[in-house]
């Protein structure tokens, strides 16, 4: 196949398209979402064009970092030294292959001289034999260094797919916030698709047809210095092509990624917002941003297709320009009886074969380009922002499960002030209760607590430790934060619940489920093993809440943070399911962000916020008595007038 066909339709370019198609779909299929969730995802993207950002969570996007190319060369190097054996396996059978292939077009010069010497039909027999054989040879040894690429690329793309999962899950959740699930979606499945295809099928057959470009060139100068010379200086237009494409590509393809990471976040959540779109009447702010992006998106791919719509019908050009310099330069060297009329033949023959192995080497780099620009994307996560983790020093130890939070500010990014100069001290085994009105600073207060953000101003500190001076897996364990947003794993009641405990005993799973009061766990037809997600039981939001909270109950932190945990529940039931967590969690501190001000009757102490500020803090009958601004919420809470103040 010419290069100018192969253009139109590469392979690479497949695995990205069904890879995309993949990114668009694999939301909907891995998760199950409740109304209340898809509406936040939903809005998210019109919020971020139309609004300023809500004071509860960073509305503005950023995209997760790309590394550099000094980056991407290093992180290649250290694929192929993980598996060096195979690739130096890989090099030389390819270069056993070229270098049997090159003996064809000699054998067959040899059998022309031969018939025009009068040789005997013996001879050319043998010949023939011989040229048979070494055509054999070559397709066996072709065939098993392209099945011993393809067992190196996957294992290669084994070792980057394993290190792209553990850099996800590193990312501290912030920059997942602020990129959107668009992106990481695309680098996780057409970025690693893209990177798989290429070290699969590309890298080994670039590395099979450049050894035999090289094996070609130096064949046909052995045959004759002078014919090797036209071969190279046929070539100038290919290189030229190349430096003028290769200035270009890498910013287009990355522009393409990126095009396709935004594409790939406005559909994911309007798809899986569709019943909030519908019921808002959103369909036409949502239609044009999706719009905008196909249209971006577009644009990126035509600018590409520019580059390789110039690139390649140079290349198809340039090729015809070895052979026929050697045809006409030999000719002159044979009529001078220079030059036998075989040695002729075989470097035109070799000059003629030239265009497959270089066609391959040009679309190789092409892709190269495209998944080169992926792999940019895939090794970026290793610069994004982390877990805060104490670093190289040795994690220090909490002096016990107390909280302090001392002059806390904070701000999101492009935003004003959250939290001003927040204090506040949550005792071991105390419940306490986060009250006041939208856009406090409630949950934005119980992210710095949980060590998901850190204070722009002031420090939070676990047992006079600041949490950034923790170790992230201690800290997982110790304080965890449960909010309105869930997630529902594919795979059984059992997976769901063990991530949280792997060694819990079926006895410890039920136990956990009840609770929370997950009655419904109790008719399912195959009991933990009964299968979660599209094609088994299907779990509403409630159910999806009560799994989450069941995970913390087997967790066992020391704090807990329940950001609106059950805000999915009936009332009744999230007050039975609330009193239940306390009962199994007696001795343990809980944090409850509370909307629902049953929440804050049964806690030990009541914080109210208000502007970003603690407003007031007490048990709930001393703040009712004080008659501020909790006593109004409450008497609000009760359908009761409020009361006039001074």
């Amino acid at each position: 196949m010419t290069a100018r066909k192969q253009a139109q339709k590469s392979p690479g370019k497949q695995a990205q398209e069904s890879a995309r198609q993949q990114t668009q779909e694999s939301p909907r299929k891995q998760t199950q979402e409740s109304p209340r969730e898809s509406a936040r995802k939903a809005t998210r993207t019109t919020a971020r064009r139309t609004t300023a950002p809500r004071t509860t969570a960073p509305r503005t996007t950023a995209q997760l970092p790309i590394a550099e190319p000094s980056d991407v060369r290093r992180a290649a190097g250290r694929l192929i030294r993980a598996d060096r054996r195979a690739f130096t396996a890989v090099l030389v059978l390819n270069a056993l292959a070229a270098a049997t292939g090159l003996v064809g077009p000699w054998l067959l010069g040899r059998i022309i001289d031969e018939v025009r010497a009068g040789g005997g039909v013996s001879a050319v027999d043998r010949l023939a034999l011989a040229l048979l054989v070494c055509t054999l040879v070559q397709l066996l040894l072709a065939r098993y260094a392209r099945y011993v690429g393809h067992r190196f690329g996957e294992r290669t793309l084994a070792r980057v797919r394993e290190e792209f999962v553990d850099r996800a899950l590193a990312l501290s959740a912030s920059a997942v916030e602020r990129a959107g699930t668009g992106d990481l979606t695309a680098r996780g499945t057409a970025d690693v698709s893209a990177v798989g295809s290429t070290l699969r099928d590309t890298a080994p057959r670039m590395l099979i047809h450049t050894v035999q470009a090289l094996f070609l060139l130096g064949a046909v100068f052995a045959v004759d210095p002078l014919l090797g010379g036209c071969g190279v200086l046929g070539l100038l237009g290919i290189w030229f092509a190349l430096r003028w494409y290769l200035r270009r590509a890498r910013a287009a393809y990355l522009a393409e990624g990126a095009a396709t990471s935004e594409v790939a976040e406005i559909l994911s959540a309007t798809a899986s917002g569709a019943r909030t779109v519908e019921a808002f009447g959103l369909q036409r702010r949502r239609v044009t941003a999706s719009r905008d992006a196909l249209e971006t998106s577009r644009r990126t791919r035509l600018h590409t297709l520019y580059l390789r719509s110039v690139f390649f019908p140079v290349v198809e050009v340039s090729y015809t320009i070895p052979v026929a310099a050697v045809l006409l330069v030999g000719g002159v060297l044979h009529a001078r009886d220079v030059l036998s009329l075989g040695a002729v033949v075989t470097a035109a023959l070799y000059l003629r074969q030239l265009p497959e192995p270089l066609d391959a080497i040009l679309m190789g780099i092409e892709q190269l380009q495209s998944s080169g620009a992926s792999f940019a994307r895939v090794e970026g996560l290793a610069r994004a922002p982390k877990t805060s983790s104490a670093g190289s020093t040795a994690p220090v130890a909490p002096v016990d499960d107390r909280i302090d939070v001392t002059g806390v500010h904070y701000a999101y990014p492009g935003g004003g002030e959250v939290l001003r100069g927040v204090d506040l001290t949550v005792r071991p085994g105390e419940r306490l209760a986060i009250v006041g009105p939208s856009g406090a600073g409630k949950t934005t207060l119980s992210r710095l607590l949980a060590g998901i953000d850190a204070p722009g101003a002031g420090t939070v500190t676990v047992g006079g430790v600041p949490i950034a001076d923790l170790d992230p897996e201690q800290l997982r364990r110790q304080v965890v934060l449960v909010t309105q947003e869930h997630h529902v794993f594919l795979g059984t009641v059992r997976d769901n619940l063990l991530i949280a405990e792997p060694s819990a005993t079926d006895a410890q799973l039920w136990a956990a489920l009840a609770a929370v009061g997950a009655d419904w766990t109790d008719e399912l037809p195959d009991g933990l093993d009964t299968e979660l997600g599209p094609d088994g039981f299907r779990t509403d939001g409630s159910a999806a809440q009560q799994l989450a909270l069941a995970r913390v109950v087997l967790a066992d932190p020391h704090t807990l943070i329940l950001d609106e945990a059950t805000a999915l529940l009936d009332p009744a039931t999230a007050r039975h399911t609330e009193r239940a967590l306390a009962a199994v969690l007696e001795g343990r501190t809980v944090i409850a962000i509370a909307h629902r001000l049953h929440t804050a009757h049964d806690a030990d102490r009541v914080a109210v916020m208000e502007d970003g500020r603690l407003t007031e803090l007490g048990t709930h009958e001393g703040l009712v008595s004080a008659d501020g601004a909790y006593a109004a919420l409450w008497r609000t809470w009760h359908g009761e007038p409020a009361a006039a103040r001074d």
